[in-house]
């Protein structure tokens, strides 16, 4: 597959990763999150349990744009897909955004997550 045709395959499920947020739909979280999913966020790490079980008390997200995307082949049928995200919550406030990495790895016809961070960028970058 080409890079770009990659690209447009991994935001596409990238997006229904987002959708199920939005949704609120756990079960259609965890259908795209292989069992061994590990995320890392600014609080630690979460499973796959974790990520779906964020739903349990309905959407997390109300919208959502996801920008900037790129994609970096690690091996064959597994990806990297990068890209910016802006997105409100459900019960309103400021625009929150960040910057995210997800490992995918080809399933069958389409793609799972195993690997997913999420770097928060409200905060001007200042280099190590």
């Amino acid at each position: 597959m080409c890079e770009t045709g990659l690209l447009a395959d991994l935001l596409a499920h990238e997006t229904r990763v987002w959708q199920a947020l939005v949704a609120g739909d756990p079960a259609a979280d965890a259908a795209l999150l292989a069992d061994e999913f590990t995320g890392l966020y600014p609080d630690g790490f979460a499973g796959r349990d974790d990520h779906a079980g964020q739903l349990a008390q309905g959407p997390t997200v109300a919208t959502f744009t996801l920008t900037q995307a790129r994609v970096l082949d690690l091996a064959p049928d597994v990806a990297l897909l990068a890209y910016h995200a802006r997105y409100t919550r459900p019960k309103g406030g400021a625009a929150e955004q960040m910057w995210v990495s997800s490992i995918w790895q080809r399933a069958g016809a389409g793609w799972i997550n195993i690997f997913s961070q999420d770097t928060p960028c409200d905060a001007p970058f200042i280099p190590v």
